[in-house]
Protein backbone atom coordinates (compact mmCIF):
# COMPACT_ATOMS: atom_id res chain seq x y z
CA UNK A 1 0.00 0.00 0.00
CA UNK A 2 1.51 3.52 -1.00
CA UNK A 3 2.27 6.43 1.22
CA UNK A 4 -0.83 8.08 -0.19
CA UNK A 5 -3.01 5.36 0.34
CA UNK A 6 -1.71 4.76 3.58
CA UNK A 7 -2.13 8.72 4.79
CA UNK A 8 -5.77 8.80 3.36
CA UNK A 9 -6.79 5.68 5.54
CA UNK A 10 -5.07 7.71 8.52
CA UNK A 11 -6.73 10.38 7.93
CA UNK A 12 -9.84 8.51 8.62
CA UNK A 13 -10.79 10.43 11.69
CA UNK A 14 -14.40 9.89 12.53
CA UNK A 15 -17.13 12.60 14.36
CA UNK A 16 -19.44 10.25 15.81
CA UNK A 17 -22.63 11.62 14.76
CA UNK A 18 -25.03 9.08 16.60
CA UNK A 19 -24.13 5.25 17.87
CA UNK A 20 -26.77 3.07 18.80
CA UNK A 21 -26.83 -0.77 20.39
CA UNK A 22 -30.00 -2.69 19.27
CA UNK A 23 -31.78 -5.51 21.01
CA UNK A 24 -33.83 -6.51 18.31
CA UNK A 25 -36.56 -9.44 19.02
CA UNK A 26 -38.62 -10.76 15.99
CA UNK A 27 -39.75 -9.92 13.70
CA UNK A 28 -38.63 -6.26 13.81
CA UNK A 29 -38.07 -4.04 11.48
CA UNK A 30 -36.09 -0.10 11.21
CA UNK A 31 -35.62 2.85 8.67
CA UNK A 32 -32.40 4.30 8.90
CA UNK A 33 -32.57 8.42 7.41
CA UNK A 34 -31.16 9.25 5.04
CA UNK A 35 -28.08 11.70 6.30
CA UNK A 36 -26.13 12.21 3.23
CA UNK A 37 -23.27 14.13 4.73
CA UNK A 38 -22.15 11.01 7.14
CA UNK A 39 -21.66 6.92 6.26
CA UNK A 40 -23.59 4.56 8.20
CA UNK A 41 -22.30 1.30 9.44
CA UNK A 42 -23.78 -1.71 10.73
CA UNK A 43 -22.44 -4.93 12.81
CA UNK A 44 -24.16 -7.54 13.66
CA UNK A 45 -22.46 -9.44 16.85
CA UNK A 46 -25.73 -11.96 17.09
CA UNK A 47 -28.50 -13.25 15.45
CA UNK A 48 -30.08 -12.57 11.86
CA UNK A 49 -30.08 -8.92 9.93
CA UNK A 50 -31.11 -8.02 6.22
CA UNK A 51 -30.19 -4.48 4.51
CA UNK A 52 -32.18 -2.60 2.05
CA UNK A 53 -30.46 -0.32 -0.05
CA UNK A 54 -31.82 0.76 -3.15
CA UNK A 55 -33.87 -2.37 -3.58
CA UNK A 56 -30.96 -4.27 -2.93
CA UNK A 57 -31.11 -7.02 -0.27
CA UNK A 58 -27.75 -8.19 1.95
CA UNK A 59 -28.22 -10.72 4.95
CA UNK A 60 -26.14 -10.66 7.52
CA UNK A 61 -24.93 -13.44 9.44
CA UNK A 62 -22.97 -13.19 13.44
CA UNK A 63 -19.94 -11.21 12.10
CA UNK A 64 -20.46 -9.41 9.41
CA UNK A 65 -19.61 -5.84 8.64
CA UNK A 66 -22.05 -3.57 6.33
CA UNK A 67 -20.91 0.24 5.06
CA UNK A 68 -23.07 2.36 3.57
CA UNK A 69 -20.61 5.42 3.28
CA UNK A 70 -23.22 7.62 1.04
CA UNK A 71 -25.38 7.67 4.14
CA UNK A 72 -28.56 7.03 2.38
CA UNK A 73 -31.71 5.70 3.86
CA UNK A 74 -31.90 2.07 3.98
CA UNK A 75 -34.37 -0.70 6.03
CA UNK A 76 -33.08 -2.93 8.53
CA UNK A 77 -35.39 -6.05 9.29
CA UNK A 78 -35.80 -9.66 10.38
CA UNK A 79 -38.83 -11.20 9.51
CA UNK A 80 -42.25 -9.55 7.97
CA UNK A 81 -42.88 -6.76 10.07
CA UNK A 82 -43.41 -2.83 9.63
CA UNK A 83 -40.02 -0.76 9.79
CA UNK A 84 -40.79 2.83 11.45
CA UNK A 85 -37.86 5.33 11.32
CA UNK A 86 -35.93 5.13 13.91
CA UNK A 87 -35.68 8.27 15.05
CA UNK A 88 -39.24 8.44 16.18
CA UNK A 89 -38.27 4.96 18.21
CA UNK A 90 -37.83 5.57 22.22
CA UNK A 91 -34.27 5.09 23.13
CA UNK A 92 -32.37 4.87 26.08
CA UNK A 93 -29.59 7.54 25.56
CA UNK A 94 -26.19 6.86 27.60
CA UNK A 95 -24.54 10.17 26.66
CA UNK A 96 -26.00 12.97 23.98
CA UNK A 97 -24.62 10.37 20.80
CA UNK A 98 -24.70 6.51 22.13
CA UNK A 99 -28.35 5.15 22.44
CA UNK A 100 -30.11 1.86 23.18
CA UNK A 101 -32.74 0.99 21.56
CA UNK A 102 -35.33 -2.26 22.70
CA UNK A 103 -37.39 -3.04 19.61
CA UNK A 104 -39.48 -5.84 18.06
CA UNK A 105 -42.20 -8.67 18.56
CA UNK A 106 -40.52 -10.75 21.30
CA UNK A 107 -39.18 -13.29 19.35
CA UNK A 108 -35.51 -14.55 18.95
CA UNK A 109 -33.09 -11.45 19.81
CA UNK A 110 -30.67 -9.78 17.67
CA UNK A 111 -28.03 -7.59 18.72
CA UNK A 112 -26.94 -5.09 16.66
CA UNK A 113 -24.42 -2.07 16.60
CA UNK A 114 -25.26 0.94 14.45
CA UNK A 115 -23.83 4.23 13.76
CA UNK A 116 -23.67 7.18 11.44
CA UNK A 117 -20.18 8.96 11.16
CA UNK A 118 -18.66 11.93 9.47
CA UNK A 119 -14.66 12.56 8.50
CA UNK A 120 -13.58 16.01 8.33
CA UNK A 121 -9.83 15.71 6.49
CA UNK A 122 -10.83 16.20 2.37
CA UNK A 123 -8.58 13.46 1.93
CA UNK A 124 -10.76 11.30 3.76
CA UNK A 125 -13.80 12.79 2.62
CA UNK A 126 -12.55 12.05 -0.74
CA UNK A 127 -11.83 8.59 -0.18
CA UNK A 128 -15.34 7.81 1.21
CA UNK A 129 -16.94 9.72 -1.27
CA UNK A 130 -15.58 7.04 -4.22
CA UNK A 131 -16.05 3.86 -2.61
CA UNK A 132 -19.21 1.66 -3.49
CA UNK A 133 -22.86 2.07 -2.53
CA UNK A 134 -22.80 -0.41 0.10
CA UNK A 135 -19.65 -1.92 1.49
CA UNK A 136 -19.65 -5.52 2.69
CA UNK A 137 -17.29 -7.71 4.82
CA UNK A 138 -18.21 -11.48 5.60
CA UNK A 139 -16.62 -12.43 8.61
CA UNK A 140 -12.83 -11.07 8.05
CA UNK A 141 -10.48 -13.32 9.74
CA UNK A 142 -8.33 -10.09 10.40
CA UNK A 143 -11.59 -7.88 12.06
CA UNK A 144 -12.81 -11.29 14.19
CA UNK A 145 -11.09 -9.84 17.36
CA UNK A 146 -12.23 -6.09 16.64
CA UNK A 147 -15.86 -7.82 16.04
CA UNK A 148 -15.45 -10.55 19.67
CA UNK A 149 -14.84 -7.01 21.34
CA UNK A 150 -17.78 -5.65 20.73
CA UNK A 151 -19.95 -8.38 20.70
CA UNK A 152 -18.95 -9.21 24.44
CA UNK A 153 -19.40 -5.38 25.22
CA UNK A 154 -22.94 -5.33 23.62
CA UNK A 155 -23.63 -8.38 25.54
CA UNK A 156 -23.36 -7.18 28.81
CA UNK A 157 -24.16 -3.38 30.07
CA UNK A 158 -21.14 -2.32 31.81
CA UNK A 159 -19.60 0.85 32.90
CA UNK A 160 -17.81 2.73 30.00
CA UNK A 161 -19.52 0.62 27.41
CA UNK A 162 -20.28 3.28 25.27
CA UNK A 163 -16.49 4.42 25.24
CA UNK A 164 -15.32 0.99 23.98
CA UNK A 165 -18.42 0.52 21.74
CA UNK A 166 -17.55 3.60 20.19
CA UNK A 167 -14.02 3.33 19.63
CA UNK A 168 -14.26 -0.35 18.49
CA UNK A 169 -16.95 0.78 15.87
CA UNK A 170 -14.70 3.54 14.23
CA UNK A 171 -11.63 0.30 14.17
CA UNK A 172 -13.82 -1.29 12.09
CA UNK A 173 -14.80 1.15 9.76
CA UNK A 174 -11.51 2.10 8.92
CA UNK A 175 -10.78 -2.21 9.05
CA UNK A 176 -13.86 -2.55 6.68
CA UNK A 177 -12.64 0.14 4.28
CA UNK A 178 -8.74 -1.24 4.10
CA UNK A 179 -10.00 -4.52 3.51
CA UNK A 180 -12.09 -3.46 0.19
CA UNK A 181 -9.15 -1.46 -0.38
CA UNK A 182 -7.11 -5.18 -0.27
CA UNK A 183 -8.84 -6.80 -2.43
CA UNK A 184 -11.69 -5.60 -4.48
CA UNK A 185 -10.78 -4.89 -8.20
CA UNK A 186 -12.76 -2.05 -8.09
CA UNK A 187 -10.47 -0.02 -5.25
CA UNK A 188 -7.55 -0.02 -8.35
CA UNK A 189 -9.22 1.84 -11.03
CA UNK A 190 -9.88 5.61 -11.01
CA UNK A 191 -8.52 7.71 -8.09
CA UNK A 192 -8.29 5.25 -5.71
CA UNK A 193 -5.81 3.36 -8.34
CA UNK A 194 -3.90 6.60 -8.52
CA UNK A 195 -3.05 7.09 -5.05
CA UNK A 196 -1.27 2.97 -5.55
CA UNK A 197 0.82 4.05 -8.26
CA UNK A 198 4.17 4.39 -7.52
CA UNK A 199 4.74 7.39 -8.63
CA UNK A 200 1.64 9.34 -9.25
CA UNK A 201 0.19 8.20 -5.68
CA UNK A 202 3.65 9.69 -4.51
CA UNK A 203 2.36 13.01 -6.50
CA UNK A 204 -0.31 13.15 -4.95
CA UNK A 205 0.55 12.53 -1.52
CA UNK A 206 2.61 15.40 -1.88
CA UNK A 207 -0.56 17.48 -3.10
CA UNK A 208 -2.21 16.25 -0.23
CA UNK A 209 0.11 16.79 2.71
CA UNK A 210 1.32 20.50 1.04
CA UNK A 211 -1.31 21.69 -0.89
CA UNK A 212 0.46 25.68 -0.21
CA UNK A 213 3.13 24.52 -2.39
CA UNK A 214 3.68 26.55 -5.54
CA UNK A 215 3.48 23.28 -7.38
CA UNK A 216 3.94 22.50 -11.16
CA UNK A 217 3.58 20.03 -13.48
CA UNK A 218 7.66 20.25 -13.72
CA UNK A 219 8.35 20.24 -10.12
CA UNK A 220 5.69 17.51 -9.55
CA UNK A 221 7.20 14.99 -12.21
CA UNK A 222 11.04 15.63 -10.98
CA UNK A 223 9.73 14.94 -7.33
CA UNK A 224 8.34 11.90 -8.97
CA UNK A 225 11.11 11.00 -11.15
CA UNK A 226 9.87 11.26 -14.52
CA UNK A 227 9.66 13.07 -17.63
CA UNK A 228 7.08 16.28 -17.73
CA UNK A 229 5.33 14.83 -20.41
CA UNK A 230 5.72 11.33 -19.36
CA UNK A 231 4.71 12.63 -15.86
CA UNK A 232 1.50 14.93 -17.48
CA UNK A 233 0.33 12.15 -19.29
CA UNK A 234 0.03 9.47 -16.55
CA UNK A 235 -1.59 11.82 -13.91
CA UNK A 236 -4.20 12.53 -16.55
CA UNK A 237 -4.47 8.93 -17.32
CA UNK A 238 -4.76 7.53 -13.76
CA UNK A 239 -6.38 10.70 -12.08
CA UNK A 240 -9.09 11.43 -14.86
CA UNK A 241 -7.56 15.22 -15.15
CA UNK A 242 -4.76 17.15 -15.71
CA UNK A 243 -2.54 17.72 -12.30
CA UNK A 244 -2.82 21.46 -12.35
CA UNK A 245 -6.58 21.09 -12.38
CA UNK A 246 -6.42 18.58 -9.41
CA UNK A 247 -3.93 20.61 -7.49
CA UNK A 248 -6.36 23.86 -7.41
CA UNK A 249 -9.43 21.26 -7.28
CA UNK A 250 -7.96 19.70 -3.82
CA UNK A 251 -6.89 23.21 -2.43
CA UNK A 252 -10.84 24.01 -2.61
CA UNK A 253 -11.43 20.76 -1.14
CA UNK A 254 -9.68 22.18 2.30
CA UNK A 255 -10.79 25.42 1.70
CA UNK A 256 -14.29 24.25 2.26
CA UNK A 257 -13.11 22.72 5.22
CA UNK A 258 -11.01 25.48 6.73
CA UNK A 259 -13.51 27.78 5.69
CA UNK A 260 -15.60 26.02 8.62
CA UNK A 261 -13.31 27.47 11.37
CA UNK A 262 -15.32 30.81 12.27
CA UNK A 263 -11.72 32.19 13.88
CA UNK A 264 -10.16 32.05 10.53
CA UNK A 265 -10.78 34.99 7.91
CA UNK A 266 -11.10 34.11 3.94
CA UNK A 267 -8.06 36.37 3.51
CA UNK A 268 -6.42 33.91 6.28
CA UNK A 269 -7.61 30.83 4.35
CA UNK A 270 -6.06 31.97 1.08
CA UNK A 271 -2.84 32.96 2.09
CA UNK A 272 -2.47 29.54 4.06
CA UNK A 273 -3.23 27.86 0.31
CA UNK A 274 -0.59 29.62 -1.20
CA UNK A 275 -3.12 32.33 -3.16
CA UNK A 276 -1.55 35.73 -3.03
CA UNK A 277 -4.40 37.83 -2.83
CA UNK A 278 -8.06 36.86 -1.45
CA UNK A 279 -9.11 38.39 -5.16
CA UNK A 280 -7.78 35.08 -7.09
CA UNK A 281 -8.37 33.19 -4.21
CA UNK A 282 -12.15 33.85 -4.28
CA UNK A 283 -12.40 33.01 -8.32
CA UNK A 284 -10.91 29.77 -7.73
CA UNK A 285 -13.21 29.01 -5.22
CA UNK A 286 -16.23 30.40 -6.80
CA UNK A 287 -14.87 28.25 -10.18
CA UNK A 288 -14.61 25.07 -8.54
CA UNK A 289 -17.10 25.20 -5.72
CA UNK A 290 -19.59 26.84 -7.20
CA UNK A 291 -19.90 29.49 -4.94
CA UNK A 292 -17.90 32.30 -3.30
CA UNK A 293 -15.89 31.43 -0.07
CA UNK A 294 -18.65 33.66 1.83
CA UNK A 295 -21.76 31.54 0.57
CA UNK A 296 -19.89 28.71 1.36
CA UNK A 297 -19.61 29.46 4.94
CA UNK A 298 -22.95 30.78 5.39
CA UNK A 299 -24.52 27.41 4.23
Amino acid sequence: MTDALGEALHLLRMSGTFYCRNELSEPWGLTMPDMTDCLWFHVLTSGRCEVEVDGAVTVLAPGDVLLVPGGQGHRLFSGKAESPLVTTLPHTFETDNYAILRHGGGGEVTHLVCGAVRFDDPAAKHLVAVLPQTLYVRQADDMRATIDLMAAEARYLRPGGEAVITRLADVLVIQTIRSWLTHDPAARTGWLGALQDQQIGQALALIHRDPAQPWTVERLAQQTAMSRSAFAARFTDLVGEPAMRYVTRWRMHVAVNRLQDRDRTVSEVARGLGYESEAAFSRAFKRVVGVSPGQSRAG
